[in-house]
């Protein structure tokens, strides 16, 4: 008789516990072991969050089963949704008898046969946890698996969501089809709303690679909603970086397809293993939490085979060894991908400052079309014979021209011989305003610049005769010649000032006044010998950052451009919005240029001019 093996006692504080012995060499280490196998199988059922995944992974039941076709069916049978997965593959491998070994498929529970397939140099295979059948309790309530065998004959493996019981059953049919169908019924509320689009959008991105480099035909055919999808796989946008210093690594089980393009927030990197995705986007992952993966440039997938998968849901990885080699390899790559970002951006930066300074000269010109000409004489708008107005720089060329001589020279539209006989509505009216063109301007000492009169009527019809006109000098020195002429000269002092000049029109028993005011400057230094003689025309703009500084912009007459402070906090505040950014350096270039035109004015009227020209300017930014 055999003897009877006695346990051994273990004490605790002198008292016996009466624990059996596990091993009698050491009665203090023993093996793992599952103390309720049907909760665990169900623990591992419910493990996949994401129903698609599941669909996924019976999609690749079919690539491993070397299938050419794949078509995905939801549908409605008696009364009920269903999903079906059929495929033209190799089947459920046979048993001695020569049927589909559905016994092994079911009592096998993380024990696939992939794994040896794979220990044994299996190429192109992906599972190897033999969980992936369970994972039909995240879409319905029964499971409907068919395969034909050896015999010519079909069988049926039945289970059912939350049972340990299964039954294989023969399925009436005169001729077996090859390949598997796998039938899920009594598909759960939540996933019957994922339409037959996006199961073909999942499925796209998630099996990019597998369905490519396979070649498999997959097709989602959506009876309910009446619809037909091929599942191609998902095409990148942007530009392909070439190139990139991707380390040669034993088996080559590393490799990189990634796309350059705009920043937007959908734009990311997968994580793929054997050109299945782990991750929808590297940055999630804690190693990768920083540039070029969080930049929103790129867009592509990081396929590394060598990646240890979580079990359960296959949608993350082990932080071991492989994912610390992914680390350090892709090190030199993210040095490379920083540069070509930080080259693209320096390139958008250029072209956006180049269409901002474009929009900015539009509206200034637009609006300063619009505004009286004789008020805003800085930039060269409008050429000779182009059938506009003529800027105050030709004015005072003529002038110029003409007063050599000593005669005045008369009006634009009275050199012009009318056509035809002008309208009685465009004859002008009375005199009610008159103003000075320019109504603010420097001039250097010893120099002289021209003036002119612009009376007008209600209407802004320029008034050509019957109008009185008398030059006077309120404040400061200096000459006007002639006193009573439309176009006059002003002479500067030899002294700078600040020169106050008056205009009176006078039309019958009308009288109407207006001011210029002229500031005459000096330097110590001889003026720059300039190669051209041309008005300095609209300005370009740059870039100076000065942070916790308090100016914003100023004008640099020398280069002629206006400089501004992007470190400004109102500058960082407004690049926030591209229309906010662009409207904050039209407000620039406005401030600028009153500054430059009205030199010496008052205050309140300095500001009423900026808000004239702003108004103008808003209005045709685009």
């Amino acid at each position: 008789m055999r003897k009877q093996r006695t346990p051994f006692p273990i004490l605790q504080d002198g008292e016996p516990i009466s624990t059996p012995v596990v091993s009698r060499k050491d009665p203090h280490k023993g093996k793992l072991r599952i103390g309720d196998d049907w909760n665990a199988i169900t623990i591992i059922a419910l493990s996949q969050s994401n129903p698609l995944k599941a669909v996924a992974e019976f999609v690749e039941n079919s690539i491993d089963a070397r299938a050419r076709n794949i078509s995905i069916t939801r549908a409605r049978e008696k009364g009920s949704h269903c999903l079906r997965i059929k495929d033209d593959g190799a089947g459920i491998p046979r048993d001695a008898a020569g049927q589909p070994d559905f016994h092994y498929v079911a009592t096998h529970i993380c024990d696939s046969i992939k794994r040896r397939l794979k220990a044994e140099g299996a190429k192109g295979v992906q599972g190897e946890f033999g969980i992936g059948l369970l994972s039909f309790w995240t879409l319905g309530e029964e499971l409907v698996l068919t395969s034909a065998g050896e015999d010519g004959r079909t069988y049926q493996m039945h289970m059912r969501r939350g049972s340990p019981d299964y039954r294989v059953i023969r399925k009436p049919i005169l001729l077996p089809e090859p390949g598997t169908e796998l039938v899920i019924r009594g598909i759960l509320p939540g996933v019957r709303s994922f339409s037959g689009e996006k199961i073909q959008w999942y499925l796209a991105s998630e099996l990019r690679d597998r369905i490519r480099s396979s070649g498999v035909q997959v097709r989602m055919i959506d009876r309910i909603a009446r619809a037909e999808f091929k599942v191609e796989p998902r095409q990148f946008e942007g530009r392909l970086l070439h190139g990139l210093p991707v380390p040669v690594t034993p088996g080559n089980d590393l490799y990189l397809e990634l796309y350059l393009n705009e920043s937007a927030p959908e734009n990311r990197v997968g994580l793929y293993r054997r050109g299945t995705r782990v991750l929808d986007n590297l940055a999630e992952l804690e190693g990768f939490q920083r540039p070029p993966w969080t930049s929103g440039c790129l867009q592509g997938l990081v396929d590394a085979g060598y990646l240890n998968l979580t079990p359960g849901t296959r949608l993350g990885v082990i932080h071991d060894e492989g994912l610390e080699q992914l680390l350090h390899e892709l090190e030199p790559v993210e040095a490379e991908l920083t540069r070509a970002i930080e080259a693209q951006q320096q390139a958008a930066e250029e072209k956006t400052s180049r269409e901002v300074l474009r929009s900015i000269q539009t509206a200034l010109k637009e609006a300063l079309l619009a505004l009286p000409e004789e008020e805003y004489d800085w930039f060269e708008l409008r050429k000779k014979g182009d059938g506009r107005r003529r800027s105050p720089a030709d004015s005072e060329s003529e002038a110029d021209a003409l007063h050599e001589d000593g005669v005045s020279p008369p009006s634009a539209a009275a050199s012009v011989e009318p056509a035809d006989q002008l309208s009685f509505f465009e004859h002008p009216g009375p005199l009610f305003s008159v103003k000075i063109s320019p109504a603010s301007a420097v001039v250097a000492v010893g120099q002289s610049r021209p003036l002119q009169a612009m009376p007008r009527d209600r209407s802004r019809r320029r008034i050509e005769v019957g109008v009185a006109l008398r030059w006077e000098i309120l404040e400061g020195e200096g000459k006007i010649e002639p006193a009573d002429g439309e176009i006059v000269k002003f002479h500067a002092p030899a002294e700078p000032g600040l020169v106050r000049i008056q205009l009176t029109a006078s039309q019958g028993e009308i009288t109407c006044q207006a001011e210029a005011l002229i500031t005459v400057t000096d330097t110590l230094l001889p003026p720059p010998v300039r190669e051209d003689a041309t008005h300095p025309g609209i300005p370009g703009y740059t870039f100076e950052k000065a942070p916790g500084q308090l100016w914003r912009s100023r004008y640099d007459a020398d280069r002629n451009l206006i400089v501004i402070n992007n470190g400004h906090r109102d500058f960082v505040f407004a690049s926030r919005n591209k229309t906010l950014k662009l409207r904050y350096l039209c407000r620039l270039f406005a401030k600028e240029l009153v500054l430059r035109n009205f030199l010496g004015i008052p205050h309140d009227q300095m500001l009423e001019r900026m808000i004239e020209l702003t108004l103008y300017t808003e209005e045709h930014l685009k």
